[in-house]
């Protein structure tokens, strides 16, 4: 089951009232960091560009770019890929309500299938915690807070098969943003299992793991710079850049360049 087949639980993860101060401050600070990078590879390239947003959700960030006219100017197409029904649906109707469906696109798509898309992106970008969001295919959610065994995060297959294919997708001088990442320490992980139970969730995993996972199967991974680059062989280190995204080491963006 994915973790946003619940449509319940998918209004209440994208819910202000149930958003914790920490969170409220990472979004804006990410899409205040994206805007310098849209602003950027736009005036890089000279004419507006090919954009794809691995995992869209709710299409928020289409949402406060087109009530930005310059900005929204700068992109030609806007697509969105998500693997549940529900996110696609919140997207539609998104574009529906703003009248954008002429720009803004979405398929239902697991992010491991991105190559499907035969399709070149100037920008791919995959925000609000996503990139945390890639967890193994048999993670053991109803066991694994019974077990002795924790899950070693010093490869993960899936985040870096899913970059992997994203890079290959860029046009030359394209860049893929993930942005809001957790960054991984104590403090962070006691904030998502704060947020976590907010949403009435249960929390099974502990101070040993590098990421936070409920018994309703939503998981968010933490990471270091240091993890990134391992994760991302592909991409020489000095092409991956990574920006605070506020003063007490909560949450990063991470641009990838790609020559």
């Amino acid at each position: 089951m994915n973790m946003y087949d619940n449509e319940n639980t998918v209004q209440k993860s994208f819910d202000d009232t149930y958003l914790s101060e920490d969170l409220l401050q990472a979004q804006w600070a990410e899409f205040t960091e994206l805007k310098k990078v849209i602003s950027e590879v736009y005036l890089k390239k000279g004419s507006p560009l090919t954009l794809l947003d691995i995992g869209i959700g709710s299409a928020r960030i289409a949402r406060h770019l087109s009530a930005i006219p310059e900005m929204w100017k700068m992109i030609e197409n806007y697509e969105g890929t998500d693997n549940a029904e529900a996110c696609i649906k919140l997207s539609q109707a998104t574009a529906e309500e703003l009248h954008i469906e002429d720009k803004l696109k979405v398929h239902l798509l697991d992010a491991v299938n991105l190559n499907q898309l035969q399709k070149k992106y100037d920008l791919i970008i995959c925000t609000w915690f996503t990139p945390g969001n890639f967890y193994p295919d048999n993670f053991p959610f109803n066991e694994y807070n019974d077990s002795h065994k924790r899950l070693d995060l010093s490869k993960n297959e899936k985040f870096t098969t899913i970059f992997s294919n994203a890079y290959s997708l860029l046009q030359p001088n394209g860049e893929i943003i993930l942005g809001a990442c957790y960054i991984d320490n104590d403090n962070t992980r006691k904030k998502q299992e704060q947020s976590y139970q907010k949403m009435g969730m249960k929390i099974i995993t502990n101070t040993s793991d590098s990421f936070t996972a409920t018994k309703e199967q939503f998981w968010s991974q933490r990471f270091t710079q240091e993890k990134i680059k391992n994760y991302l062989p592909f991409v020489k280190p000095e092409n991956i850049i990574f920006t605070p995204l506020d003063p007490y080491d909560y949450a990063m963006q991470i641009r990838i360049k790609k020559e």
